[in-house]
């Protein structure tokens, strides 16, 4: 089988017989879809290093508090879902999957953006939203590929400069942190959708100064003419 979705009430940890399964591409052990089933495994085993062969992982709404550092091993990983968690760190050796495009981090218990997700050069997706997460790192700007960005509910009082250099962000969600000025090149990022009032940035919740709200609301150019208006003077 290519494709396995582990399913039980109160499932607790990965059947053995699992790891045998060398040429499992998909695994799911996720109840996000059930709600009927309360999921409680705590530790991912580091047997899973032997599913060399794996594409997708799905682990949301679990219980998991630690991540070993054998997902590093897992080469061909493209989707990994770890939301709805207790993990309040991730191993270093993540930044070892330079094929995965699509993190899920939601609802855990991080406090900062771990150093190895910009080290992800194929990443198109993050979320973390709903962390405690209150500074991004600059090397967030090696994320070259990256189109939708979601930090919503964090603890967020800047953003660095380096954010604005991610030119392929179509979605920036930075809705309910404690930001007061958004970075003065943030009107460069020109290829975000911002649709109606400024949907794919969502700045509500954010006690905005510097540009004001409304200021936001218009989009790109407006940021960027408010930004250099205070060049001239």
């Amino acid at each position: 089988k290519k494709k396995l979705k582990i399913s039980g009430r109160d499932l607790a940890s990965v059947p053995v017989q699992v790891f045998s399964l060398d040429q499992l591409q998909v695994l799911e052990m996720s109840p996000e879809r059930e709600s009927c089933l309360r999921y409680r495994m705590e530790l991912l085993p580091p047997e899973i290093s032997r599913l060399r062969n794996l594409t997708c992982l799905y682990v949301d709404s679990n219980n998991l508090k630690k991540i070993p550092a054998e997902i590093g091993t897992l080469s061909h990983l493209e989707r990994l879902t770890l939301s709805n968690n207790s993990l309040s760190s991730l191993p270093p050796e993540m930044g070892a999957l330079q094929r995965l495009h699509s993190l899920h981090l939601a609802n855990n218990s991080l406090t900062e953006l771990p150093a190895p997700l910009c080290q992800l050069r194929s990443l198109t997706f993050l979320d973390v939203s709903d962390n405690k997460i209150g500074t991004i790192p600059s090397s967030i700007r090696h994320l070259e590929k990256l189109e939708t960005l979601l930090l919503l509910f964090n603890s967020l009082e800047s953003l660095p400069e380096d954010v604005c250099l991610l030119r392929n962000l179509h979605t920036l969600w930075l809705g309910n942190n404690h930001l007061r000025s958004l970075p003065a090149s943030f009107g460069e990022l020109v290829n975000l959708d911002w649709g109606c009032n400024y949907c794919s940035c969502n700045f509500e919740g954010n006690p905005l100064e510097r540009p004001p709200p409304e200021v936001c609301s218009r989009g790109p150019e407006e940021i960027r003419d408010y930004f250099l208006s205070f060049h001239r003077t």
